[in-house]
């Protein structure tokens, strides 16, 4: 099972690069990216990703604007070689690695098309290894980085041509285990669901913060990632970050609805001091638009050897607490230290946490 990847000295273990290390049938590797721009109201998200041993890839590109969010997904058998990421209209091309890459997407009966190329602002940021399990089950095992980027091209939505040069945007890489695909049977859970994931990536002008936060059901964190990232040419990635000592995020939920309102980041630096982020959110992008959560197009599930097809809402229209929508990124003022930036803030509440009153598998908080 000879492939191009194995003429490269990147072998971890003695099989060949295309055998996963894991026999796992939850095994991934995920491309994701969005772009945005504040002033013009559009946001797009792009996810393609690649699941070895249920040998299956798909990919979304899913784009906000107007108030309409538009969606284009691709499922096929995966590719042996890992060097082909396309499927179906949507590609991702590794120009540069770390520093340059590349998004087409050609789907006119989606009304949707885009030539864009990211260029990073940042070094890659690798965010802790993450773990959890159910009883004795890996449910979770992984590893991302994420990394600040601009934008340059141009995409297509409904008639509509935009030209994005200069916007900002996130992306980010993960690989190891996730649960995806089609359920794989066995005992029930003997608990509800529970998964409270804090993400928030943001932009100024002369550096970049990541945080990243998971909590249990009582809200204590149980995985935990703040820092402050220097921009290229002046780092890279073996320059040391200035990360937090704890990290902690207070959130005013919208009334009956698992979102923000309004979000505080409180970072407590290991100089002493105590750095505090106010975030407001300016528009809400679904996270279904690119499978999470998707009641057709989800991760890893097989659609037979080639499938596209499409989803499109008027957000106004949408139940907000409903299900497939609580997984959002929104994309937020950001304004601490005398400085003012832009970013996203993602979250995914499922299950109780008891600081902001939840208490069911999706119900809506009761506090005033």
């Amino acid at each position: 099972m000879i492939t191009s990847f194995d003429d490269y000295p990147v072998h971890q273990t003695a099989e060949p690069v295309a055998v996963p290390a894991t026999g796992d049938r939850n095994a991934y590797d995920r491309y994701f990216f969005n772009g945005y721009d504040p002033d013009r109201g559009w946001f797009f998200g792009v996810a393609l990703g690649v699941y070895p041993n249920r040998q299956v890839i798909d990919a979304s590109f899913s784009v906000l604007h107007d108030g309409v969010q538009r969606s284009v997904h691709a499922s096929g058998r995966a590719p042996t070689d890992r060097a082909l990421t396309r499927v179906g209209p949507i590609s991702v091309e590794v120009v540069e690695p770390l520093r340059v890459l590349r998004v087409r997407v050609d789907a006119p009966e989606q009304g949707l098309s885009a030539e864009l190329v990211f260029t990073a602002r940042t070094p890659a940021v690798e965010e802790p290894r993450f773990t959890r399990h159910n009883g004795p089950t890996v449910v979770m095992d992984y590893t991302r980085l994420t990394q600040w980027g601009t934008w340059q091209g141009r995409f297509g939505t409904g008639a509509d041509t935009v030209e994005c040069a200069g916007a900002r945007g996130t992306r980010d890489r993960s690989w190891g285990v996730r649960t995806v695909g089609e359920p794989p049977g066995g005992a029930p859970p003997r608990a509800l669901p529970q998964f409270f994931w804090l993400w928030a990536p943001l932009h100024f002008d002369d550096h970049c913060t990541h945080l990243a936060v998971v909590d249990d059901a009582a809200g204590r964190h149980v995985y935990e990632s703040a820092c402050r990232v220097p921009l290229l040419p002046g780092a890279d990635e073996a320059t040391p970050l200035e990360h937090a000592r704890t990290a902690d995020v207070d959130i005013d939920l919208l009334p009956g609805v698992r979102r923000s309102a309004s979000a505080t980041l409180r970072l407590a630096c290991w100089d002493g001091k105590e750095r505090i982020t106010r975030l407001t959110p300016l528009l809400t992008f679904q996270m279904r638009g690119i499978g999470y959560f998707h009641p057709r197009w989800a991760h890893g599930v097989w659609h037979g050897e080639s499938a596209v097809g499409g989803s499109q809402w008027r957000v106004a229209e949408l139940d907000p607490a409903a299900p497939e929508n609580v997984h959002v990124q929104q994309l937020v003022r950001a304004e601490g230290d005398g400085q003012v930036g832009i970013g996203v803030f993602e979250s995914l509440m499922i299950g109780p946490h008891a600081p902001l009153g939840l208490t069911g598998l999706f119900d809506v908080p009761t506090r005033p």
